[in-house]
């Protein structure tokens, strides 16, 4: 399997090679050249799998020859096995038709660490198979950084720097990040929103004073072995409900783009979804764009739903690419006049393929509260923010009543508890794994939203990659 750029400058890659490398030295993110194609019988025969049996099957094609099937399968076993839930990502069902996809399982409660347990693994193989060192710099709206922290604390050849917007995650996602202290991780709180962090992180893998030292990689969902990992729970959530036999509609939270692009792969493998509904919060970049082809950026509104707070869609570059025929000169072009105008308008083509399969939804503060107290008053369920504004989205939709509809649960509720506890008047208990969170001693560096300020701090810390 082969790995192209979405700017069509840079070189293909092996998935080894595009797993270490993350973002594409001309700016763009990888992509397979192409995608594998599963049957009818291949997608019905995942019916009654475990999740670990599932993931290797899904996996496998874009793996390649870097993992031999043993090999990927002992990798998913280790990974999956920190989840609490014997089935990894369960389902929930709200009512006849509305279910929920608990992804919320893993050790630091938010569906990241669904791809990031793997990705940790598969650095440490990588790593030890070229005896290099790597320096993974990201930036997170919240749930990345502590799923990022806890999968890649203490592991050899790797040092991680993590940049969160000061002041703008709740105190279990920052504590989730700070407490962890082993000598590896960084965390950075910057002045300014998580565009600015993640534009930093960015401009790091453009800049040849940080690249020539340092063997920079990403764990954002701009990897593209992350978004891999994540393709998996599709196909694990329509094979428990009747697919392929019947299709799905999935309802993703999202801000990032990354999480529903996944659901798209999973789509262009074989995998009948009848609809990806894409559910933003009023930072609604996303919806304005599918909805009416107005990709423009504003200012940064904070909400209940922090994980969401975002302007700027990375993983929408990917979409972008094949909308325009997977030219990569075009995305070059397209993405370097919206990076100086910040404003890009949608073609009605592009818009007409993009409804094929997306339709969107912005849901406000008040109906995300109404969506998380349905949930708890008719069918019992806790549920965070950001699960309640893809909830909010799934019940508004004008799709087809015989189709079910999977609302992917992003996070667990006591991740935000003053937000559910305002909407519910129940106040979420942390898990029992993570309770002491509050007793721990925090450490971080606290920077300007300035580019140089966490350049120097980086490179003064980072191990070369000859280290």
């Amino acid at each position: 399997m082969d790995y192209i750029s979405t700017r069509g400058a840079a070189p293909a890659l092996n998935f080894e090679q595009v797993t270490l490398a993350g973002l594409a030295g001309d700016g763009g993110l990888y992509v397979p050249a192409n995608f594998p194609s599963f049957s009818r019988a291949d997608i019905a025969a995942m019916a009654g799998l475990s999740y670990v049996e599932v993931a290797v099957r899904v996996m496998q094609p874009f793996v390649g020859d870097a993992l031999d099937e043993a090999e990927l399968r002992d990798l998913c076993e280790q990974a999956y096995g920190r989840f609490a839930h014997a089935a990894v990502t369960p389902l929930v069902q709200l009512d006849g038709r509305q279910w929920l996809l608990e992804l919320f399982h893993g050790p630091t409660l938010a569906f990241k660490d669904v791809a990031l347990q793997l990705l940790g693994l598969l650095f440490e193989k990588f790593l030890a198979r070229q005896d290099k060192h790597l320096t993974v710099v990201g930036a997170t709206s919240g749930d990345t950084g502590s799923a990022a922290i806890d999968a890649l604390a203490g592991r050899d050849k790797v040092d991680i720097f993590m940049l969160h917007p000061h002041g703008r995650i709740s105190d279990v996602q920052r504590r989730q990040m700070t407490t962890v202290r082993t000598p590896n991780v960084h965390n950075i709180a910057i002045e300014g929103s998580f565009d600015d962090a993640q534009a930093m992180v960015k401009r790091m893998f453009a800049d040849r004073e940080v690249t020539d030292r340092f063997s920079i990689s990403a764990v954002n969902s701009i990897n593209w072995a992350r978004l891999m990992a994540q393709v998996v729970y599709y196909f694990y959530a329509a094979s428990q409900l009747g697919g392929p036999h019947r299709k799905i509609s999935f309802s993703v939270p999202t801000g990032n783009f990354g999480d529903v692009f996944a659901g798209y792969v999973a789509e262009r493998m074989g995998l009948p979804i009848e609809r990806l509904i894409v559910a933003t919060n009023v930072n609604d970049i996303l919806h304005r764009a599918l909805s009416a082809g107005d990709y423009s950026t504003g200012t940064v509104t904070p909400t209940a739903a922090p994980s969401m707070d975002i302007q700027v869609s990375s993983n929408f570059e990917r979409l972008l690419f094949d909308l325009e025929g997977r030219d990569g000169g075009k995305t070059a072009a397209r993405m370097a006049a919206f990076e100086q105008s910040r404003n890009m308008q949608l073609d009605s083509s592009m818009r007409d393929q993009a409804s094929a399969l997306f339709t969107s939804h912005r849901v406000d503060p008040d109906d995300m509260a109404l969506a998380m107290r349905w949930a708890q008053d008719r069918a019992g369920q806790v549920i965070d923010p950001h699960s309640a504004i893809g909830l909010s989205a799934a019940q508004n939709a004008d799709l087809d009543p015989a189709v079910p509809v999977v609302t992917l649960a992003t996070a667990h509720p006591a991740k935000f508890p003053d937000a559910v506890e305002r909407a519910t008047g129940i106040r979420p208990a942390l898990p029992r794994r993570v309770g002491d969170l509050f007793d721990r001693d925090e450490k971080y560096t606290k920077l300007p939203g300035e580019y140089d300020a966490v350049k120097q701090f980086i490179t003064a810390n980072a191990t070369p990659s000859d280290g």
